[in-house]
C-alpha cells in the first residue's frame, strides 16, 4: 500500500513513519504545517494536499490528530484518510467534516469515540496510543543520568498557569461568575473518574461567560458548543492546574520530586524544577531514573490513557496515576500501575512503595510486559490498517 504522511512534530511521528515501512508499505511524506492557520478549512493547503495526492498516487493520507484541511482533500480525491487522536480537546472533530465517508478515526478515548458514534459519525474507533518500547529499551541511564535524574518522584508535563485560552479573561468576569466558576473547579478537582464541568454550565452561565468571552465567533461548520469550549478549553486546564500544584505540594513536603516543566515554580520551593525535557532524547532516562513517576491527567481527557502514562510503563518506569476509565481497562491496578482516588492517598501510596522495593519493581515490570506486548506502535498500526481495509 502506498501512504501520504503528514508529517508534523508529533509525539510518535517518526516512529510510525518507520513501522509502516518495515510493515512493507511505500511511504511518502507531506510536511504538514499544523501550527498555521490553515489547517481547519486553507485553500492553498487544501490545493498542495490534493496535488501531493495525486501525485504521488497514494491510497491513504495518515495523519497524527484529525485536521479538516486534509479531509476536503481526501474527500475530493475518494481515498481514504485515517488519522490516529492523541490531544484532548480536539476542537476539529467537532467539524462538519468528520461525517466524510473517507474519513477513519481512530480515537485514544473511549468516551469521546462513543459520543462520536452518537453523532452519527461512521468510522470512528477506540485505539489506545503506544509507546516505542524498542527505542526506549535502547536507552540505559549511565552513571551521569542517574546524578542528573535520581529523584523519588517525577512529573513531566506543565501546570498550566501560563495564560492559556481564556485565562487571561478570568478578571473581566463578574464577582457572581468568578465564584460560581471556582466552586466547580474546586469540586471537579476532588472527583474522579466522572467530569461534569460542561454539565453544570446552564444557559444562565454561559450567557454570563459569552459578554466577556464570545466563544462562538468563527466557529464556521462546527457543531460544538459554548459550553464545551469553555469546558474544556478554560475550565479543564484551571483544574489540573490546581491538582497538579496541590498533589505537588504537598508530596514535596516529604518526598523528593522533580518537575519537567518550562515554566516558573515560585508557589512549590520544595520541588526540583529541571526546566523542559526532550520528548525523545530525555525524557525516557528521566523515567527510569525516579523511582515513581506521577501522571496527573488533564481534564478534557475524559476516559483515555495519556500519553505520558504509555510513556512511562513502556519505559519501564512505576505509574502512579489518577483514575481513568480507560486505563483501568486495559491494565490491572495493582498488578501494572497504581491509581489514587484523592491528594492525601497519592501521598500514602508514595511512601508505601517507595518502602517497598521489590514490589514496586514487580509492578513496573508487568507495566512494560504489557505495553511490549500489546501497546507498541507495530501492534497498533497493523490493528489501524486492518480495520481501514476491511470497513
Amino acid at each position: 500500500m502506498k501512504i501520504l504522511l503528514m508529517d508534523w512534530p508529533a509525539f510518535g511521528g517518526n516512529t510510525v513513519k518507520r513501522v509502516l515501512i518495515e510493515l512493507g508499505h511505500e511511504v511518502e511524506v507531506f510536511e504538514f504545517p499544523q501550527n498555521s492557520g490553515e489547517t481547519d478549512r486553507g485553500e492553498e493547503l487544501t490545493i498542495r494536499i490534493t496535488e501531493a495526492l495525486l501525485k504521488s498516487e497514494a491510497e491513504v493520507v495518515f495523519s497524527f490528530n484529525y485536521f479538516p484541511v486534509i479531509a476536503i482533500a481526501v474527500h475530493a480525491c475518494h481515498r481514504k484518510y485515517i488519522s490516529w487522536v492523541y490531544d484532548s480537546p480536539a476542537v476539529y472533530l467537532y467539524d462538519m467534516t468528520v461525517f466524510f465517508p473517507e474519513n477513519y478515526i481512530f480515537h485514544f478515548d473511549s468516551y469521546e469515540t462513543e459520543r462520536m458514534r452518537r453523532d452519527g459519525v461512521k468510522n470512528v474507533f477506540y485505539l489506545p496510543l503506544a509507546a516505542d518500547v524498542d527505542r526506549y529499551s535502547r536507552m540505559v541511564p549511565d552513571a551521569d543520568h542517574r546524578k542528573k535524574y535520581n529523584t523519588d518522584i517525577a512529573l513531566i508535563g506543565s501546570l498550566y498557569r501560563e495564560k492559556y485560552g481564556y485565562f487571561g479573561k478570568y478578571t473581566n468576569f463578574d464577582e457572581y461568575l468568578k465564584g460560581y466558576l471556582d466552586g466547580i473547579v474546586n469540586a471537579q478537582e476532588k472527583v474522579y473518574g466522572v467530569n461534569f464541568l460542561e454539565e453544570v454550565l446552564d444557559r444562565d452561565i454561559q450567557e454570563r461567560i459569552m459578554k466577556t468571552v464570545p466563544l462562538m465567533e468563527g466557529k464556521g461548520d462546527r457543531y460544538d458548543s459554548a459550553a464545551w469550549d469553555f469546558a474544556n478549553y478554560y475550565l479543564a486546564m484551571r483544574v489540573t492546574a490546581n491538582e497538579r500544584e496541590h498533589m505537588l505540594k504537598k508530596l514535596s513536603e516529604c518526598y523528593k520530586v522533580s518537575l519537567y516543566t518550562g515554566g516558573a515554580t515560585k508557589e512549590l520551593p520544595q520541588i526540583r524544577n529541571m526546566g523542559t525535557v526532550d520528548y525523545y532524547t530525555e525524557a525516557p532516562y528521566a523515567i527510569k531514573c525516579a523511582k515513581i513517576n506521577l501522571n496527573i491527567t488533564l481534564k478534557s481527557i475524559r476516559s483515555g490513557i495519556p500519553q505520558r502514562a504509555m510513556d512511562i510503563m513502556g519505559c519501564g518506569g512505576f505509574l502512579l496515576s489518577n483514575y481513568q476509565p480507560d486505563l483501568c481497562d486495559e491494565f490491572v491496578a495493582g498488578k501494572d500501575f497504581v491509581y489514587y482516588e484523592s491528594i492525601e492517598h497519592a501521598v500514602e501510596l508514595t511512601g508505601y512503595y517507595l518502602e517497598h522495593d521489590e514490589e514496586r519493581k514487580r509492578i513496573a515490570e508487568n507495566g512494560y510486559e504489557k505495553v511490549r506486548k500489546s501497546h507498541n506502535f507495530r501492534v497498533k498500526c497493523e490493528q489501524i490498517l486492518e480495520i481501514s481495509e476491511e470497513t
